[in-house]
């Protein structure tokens, strides 16, 4: 009979393994992956992960939570480093992208993947409402100064999938060899800041709401 664990051993080897399962879902797809797979690489027993996880798709939900945990932990950090809405937003930017491209493994489970059962899982429920609060933050930040104008939810959200787009154009390495990524982020801002600017053409429109 296995002994009992403490609690550090618990968490200890949670981490561990969940760090396995984000490297190996992201790279084979969750399909390809099995509990043997996992198992063997920590190097123990294939039943040892049951002790931990009742089955591969909690381990997933897991480390998609751990992701998104980390994630909002990074912008969160950017955003208290300045009061002016203009910098926070630049800082908040600057820490997508570092997180992105420092961790490709955890962003592509986070953001290139969804569980048809994520209700059930309340970690990973609450740990990505966390990362999308945080990212919209800014958004409301830059609306308060009157340096955008619109609807705050619905530019979140703009903003979200123009740099998630530009991130994922990176990774794939699908951006042509002769474009400058910093300067195409750049560009990117300068258009969304100037297309929701005060005074421009959407000023008016209904809020985007679902029925």
């Amino acid at each position: 009979m296995p002994r009992a664990l403490s609690k550090g051993e618990i968490e200890s080897f949670r981490c561990r393994l969940i760090a396995a399962a984000e490297q190996l879902f992201a790279e084979q797809g969750p399909g390809a992956v099995s509990m043997r797979q996992l198992a063997a690489a920590l190097g123990v027993s294939p039943m040892t992960p049951y002790r931990y996880f009742k089955d591969k798709e909690e381990i997933l939900a897991a480390a998609r939570a751990s992701g998104f945990d980390r994630f909002a932990e990074a912008l969160e950090t950017a955003f208290a480093q300045s009061e002016d809405p203009e910098i926070r937003a630049q800082t908040v930017g600057a820490a997508y992208i570092r997180f992105a491209f420092e961790n490709p493994a955890a962003y592509r489970l986070m953001f290139d993947l969804s569980q048809p059962n994520e209700a059930d899982y309340p970690d990973l429920v609450r740990a990505g409402d966390r990362a999308r609060k945080t990212m919209s933050a800014y958004c409301q930040g830059l609306l308060d100064a009157g340096l955008l104008e619109g609807d705050p939810l619905e530019l979140a959200h703009l903003f979200w999938a123009a740099i998630h787009g530009l991130v994922v154009l990176k990774l794939a390495d699908k951006l042509a060899p002769e474009l400058d990524f910093e300067r195409l982020w750049t560009d990117l801002g300068r258009a969304l800041s100037i297309g929701f600017g005060p005074g421009a053409a959407h000023i008016g429109r209904e809020p985007n709401r679902a029925a």
